[in-house]
């Protein structure tokens, strides 16, 4: 059944929740490291040399030097990626929380500890060195080849788990001028957005140059900058009308419409076919001092059925709840939907984009 909440068709939003400012983003950093202190549950050496080789070196900086040809099997060390993402207006000292996932055969990370680590941007700089006890989220047992296990082992997050060493400077555009760009792309959107920031500023100080970028002047002083952004990202605006769009998820079948979405009259027929295929096995036995040998052979049953599928009348809707109650009335799953939907379109009866996801 297609189910939906009636929520207010307008409503205002701070200008926070619509715009971004050009200049002002995160950046992804990655590392390699090692994760030590597993209980036996680390990776196979043998399969993952390159977890040996990392341990090698690692001991070679530490003063340590291995026999050539030593082969170590280890089980208590795993090789690990180190993923965070470094926020604006981060300072050295500050810390960030960082995700850890194996990418060896290790069978669980709990408990581990990770090595410092640094973490590197696109450019190749290191931004943050990371280390610390891991926190992981899953537990699971196994024995006698029977395994138990609840949420995922081989991955977890250590919470201000990376010191940054290096600041990314984000310029708050030039000398007169900021920039904002709109986290949707809509001519409307943006020219309410403008005369917000005028009314609340005066004339003149924002003005929108596409459906996305919108120009406005600011203070020079950094301080009255700051004042001045804070006061613009808690004005009011309230967003135009979103474009009718039906979202479909093809893996689970989800489907999502939004208030904005229509349907003109139609008659949809929709029948289910099923196939029902049940095996036994038939075991036939020789006679008595025949010689022969008993036979296992396999007899397969096929059913197929397939509902009836009734013309059913959609009528047209002039609000979203119209428009799913006349989808309930075909009675179809959501998979079924997702096809009824594709076919509205191609007919023209529904007055929507659909995207697949």
């Amino acid at each position: 059944m297609l189910l939906c909440s009636l929520i207010p068709a307008v409503h205002a939003e701070r200008l926070k929740e619509l715009v971004s400012i050009q200049g002002v983003r995160d950046n992804p950093l990655i590392g390699y490291g090692l994760m030590v202190g597993l209980d036996g549950s680390g990776d196979q050496t043998m399969q993952t040399p390159f977890t040996t080789q990392t341990l090698n070196n690692m001991l070679s900086q530490l003063g340590i030097s291995m026999a050539p040809g030593t082969n170590m099997q280890l089980k208590n060390v795993a090789a690990v990626m180190v993923t965070a993402t470094l926020p604006s207006f981060a300072r050295p000292g500050q810390n960030i929380d960082v995700t850890v996932s194996s990418m060896g055969n290790a069978k669980s990370l709990r408990g581990g500890t990770l090595l410092m680590t640094p973490l590197k941007g696109a450019d190749g700089m290191v931004y943050a060195i990371a280390q610390g006890n891991m926190v992981v989220g899953g537990a699971g047992a196994s024995a006698n080849g029977s395994k138990v296990q609840v949420n995922q082992l081989s991955s977890g997050r250590i919470p201000a788990g990376a010191i940054v060493e290096r600041a990314v400077m984000s310029p708050l555009g030039d000398a007169n001028t900021l920039t904002l760009e709109l986290n949707v792309s809509d001519f409307g959107t943006a020219q309410k957005a403008v005369e917000a920031i005028n009314r609340g500023f005066g004339a003149g100080t924002a003005s929108a140059l596409d459906a996305r970028v919108i120009q406005v002047i600011a203070p020079a002083q950094p301080e009255a900058r700051v004042s001045f952004l804070a006061r613009m990202e808690n004005l009011d605006v309230t967003p135009a009308q979103a474009v009718a769009r039906v979202v479909i998820n093809a893996r689970t079948g989800s489907v999502v419409m939004n208030q904005t979405v229509r349907v003109l009259d139609c008659a949809v027929a929709h029948g289910n076919l099923s196939v029902v295929i049940n095996t036994q096995p038939v075991i036939s036995q020789p006679g008595p001092f025949s010689g022969g040998s008993t036979v296992v052979a396999q007899t397969s049953q096929i059913q197929l059925n397939q509902a009836g599928g009734a013309l059913q009348v959609v009528k047209n809707g002039a609000s979203l709840a119209d428009v799913v109650k006349g989808l309930n009335t075909l009675g179809a799953n959501p998979q079924d939907l997702v096809s009824i939907l594709q076919a509205m379109k191609a007919a023209g009866a529904l007055r929507a984009e659909l995207e697949i996801i």
